[in-house]
């Protein structure tokens, strides 16, 4: 069960593994792109490559849908990057459903591991496989490894690394359920019991809040790279008219302090934002209305002298 590229690297693990997969289960096609036409996902996709039976239920409680999973009479159910089930369904094959979790649990429990772990400025993460239980990423671990998050990682690269990472960890785990050398245990809680969440990300939580410390602001940004994006407001110094643009890379350049946040150019080339602690440059943006471009690109035609940020 899964829907994305993420989930697509496990799948197609379990299969060159030589895994009997008898179905997938994944979303429904959906409207995307200026024409509005229908998309599968990722995981249905390959599926289709692969000759997998594919279902794709609305509602996981629907009698059509149980009556359709049944009749498959799965062993075990795996799921990466899916939805919330119904016990009717996790609870369903002899041998359990697993999930595998961008985290190391309990840390990090929600919809956004990877992103929430690079804003917090963590320094290792990692995935771990659990029996699916009634509250959401809280089941008995099976396996968990470690990964670094390196200074250079941004929320892409991160991912990537994870992808793979999890597709292995997730044939080990079916491995050693089927083999029964498995020995769940039960999530460890922190000794200051300070549980860190990662819940889902949406839009306006990617606004730039730029009175944060300059730290903070490249680990948002890294964070939100390159999906969902942060972003900020450059608002015309004359005609007050606000572009939307999205900040891809940054890195701090100063320590020095500053009077003012203020947005600048040095040498034609570089883009730079003073703020109060620090001064951080903005290396990746893209600004409303045109292709994500080198800084170098984007102001042979676009006169951002004329623009301020848009602070408040």
């Amino acid at each position: 069960m899964g829907t994305p590229d993420f989930a697509v690297a496990s799948l197609k693990a379990l299969v060159d593994e030589g895994f009997p997969v008898v179905a997938v289960i994944t979303s429904a096609d959906k409207p995307a792109g200026r024409g509005r036409q229908l998309q599968m996902s990722a995981v249905k996709k390959y599926a289709l490559e692969k000759q997998i039976p594919v279902l794709q239920p609305t509602n996981l409680k629907s009698e059509g849908f149980l009556a359709e999973l049944k009749a498959y009479k799965a062993d075990l159910q795996i799921v990466v990057a899916f939805r919330m089930l119904p016990e009717i369904v996790w609870a369903m094959p002899s041998l359990g459903t697993f999930n595998l979790h961008a985290s190391l649990l309990p840390q990090y429990r929600g919809a956004a591991p990877i992103n929430w772990a690079i804003i917090n400025g963590e320094t290792e993460t990692g995935l771990s496989t659990f029996f699916i239980q009634q509250e959401i990423d809280t089941g008995k671990i099976l396996f968990a490894q470690k990964l670094d998050i390196l200074p250079e990682d941004n929320a892409g690269s991160l991912h990537d690394k994870l992808m793979e990472t999890g597709a292995k960890l997730v044939c080990e785990t079916a491995d050693a359920i089927f083999s029964g050398n498995i020995h769940p245990m039960e999530q460890i809680m922190p000794q200051d019991g300070q549980l860190k969440s990662a819940p889902k990300i949406f839009k306006e939580d990617c606004q730039i809040n730029w009175n944060w410390p300059a730290r903070r602001i490249n680990l948002f940004i890294r964070g939100l790279s390159p999906y969902p994006a942060a972003f900020t407001y450059f608002k015309h110094k004359q005609t007050k008219e606000r572009l939307l643009v999205k900040i891809f890379e940054s890195e701090l350049i100063s320590h020095a302090r500053q009077s003012k946040i203020s947005l600048n150019v040095l040498a034609k080339k570089e883009i730079i934002v003073h703020l109060s602690d620090s001064i951080i440059k903005l290396n990746a943006i893209q600004v409303e209305g045109k292709k994500r471009m080198s800084n170098d690109e984007l102001l042979r035609g676009f006169s951002l002298e004329q623009y301020e940020l848009e602070v408040d």
